[in-house]
């Protein structure tokens, strides 16, 4: 039997504080539950990437993003999409540590491998 694996993807920034903190939540709970889990960053997304770019919104009864964000990094893969990096003038130097820049043929290789479930958030 293949191990199931989560790909999330956020597409939404701190404009959409409720949409991030699901993504960032659901994606920290599988990987603290053992889940092999891949966080992939787009669009206003992307500004997580950077050191200090991922927003406390305080959200009530919501841990906070950084935090959340922390586990992703420490447990799990974190992707930074390489259109939208590029579209923000953002490079391998400017992101957090643990984080790479990667394309669409990675994620798709990611949500097609066996025992995948993919999420957009």
């Amino acid at each position: 039997m293949a191990t199931r694996s989560l790909v999330v993807k956020l597409t939404v920034g701190k404009d959409e504080p409720e949409r991030c903190n699901q993504a960032l939540t659901v994606t920290a709970a599988a990987a603290a539950s053992g889940v092999p889990v891949s966080l992939w960053l787009t669009g206003e997304a992307s500004w997580f990437a950077l050191p200090d770019g991922c927003p406390d919104l305080q959200l009530p009864h919501a841990t906070a993003l950084p935090e959340l964000l922390a586990t992703v990094l420490k447990m799990g893969t974190v992707t930074l999409c390489t259109q939208c990096a590029a579209r923000r003038e953002i490079t391998e130097a400017d992101v957090v540590d643990g984080v790479r820049i990667s394309g669409a043929t990675t994620f798709v290789a990611e949500v097609l491998a066996e025992g995948a479930q993919a999420l957009v958030y």
